[in-house]
């Protein structure tokens, strides 16, 4: 496939998935994990056998989850979850998890358009911080959320083991009540 050049961000639809996208949604979940397999926690095998119930548990948007999709014409192209925390005393945190972008897509400004707009959602349901956890290998999304202001306060030492081998993960926070 040829890398499609300086794709503009009005060229790119972002919204929330839903039920109706599920098929794209396991799809472009399974490209990932194929794509870069320490940055996904399931295999694609894991992926592959999730029932259309499960994707729409997944995926459906309800007060605490939220996963953004970022569409070239009708072509799913992007993704990004939020999941708010559901105790009340947690409430003010939520996760942001299964981050990907289509390879020729990258470096074209998707992931960040795609990020601020979780950022904008997280603001509006009341979210005062939002967590990741980040490979220490992936520099390229670890660059993204320091631009973006998560700060490192950890690490999760062999957070992930993907063919027998150990991977760390860094812990980040961007507070937005700062």
């Amino acid at each position: 496939m040829q890398r499609e050049k300086h794709i503009s961000c009005q060229a790119i639809c972002i919204r929330p998935l839903t039920v109706d996208d599920g098929i794209a949604f396991k799809a472009l979940r399974i490209a990932a994990i194929v794509d870069s397999p320490i940055a996904v926690s399931s295999t694609a095998e894991e992926e592959a056998s999730r029932t259309p119930a499960e994707i729409q548990a997944r995926i459906e948007q309800t007060a605490h989850q939220v996963v953004f999709g970022a569409f070239v014409d009708t072509r799913l192209v992007a993704m990004a979850g939020l999941r708010r925390e559901a105790f009340v005393q947690m409430s003010h945190k939520a996760t942001l998890w299964g981050v990907f972008v289509q390879p020729e897509l990258r470096k074209e400004g998707v992931a960040r358009e795609l990020l601020m707009r979780v950022v904008e959602h997280a603001r509006k349901m009341g979210v005062l911080q939002i967590h990741l956890s980040v490979n220490v290998e992936n520099h390229r999304a670890k660059n993204l959320y320091d631009s973006l202001g998560f700060e490192t306060f950890g690490l999760e030492p062999r957070s992930m083991r993907v063919v027998g081998r150990f991977y760390d993960e860094l812990l980040m926070c961007l507070r937005l009540d700062q």
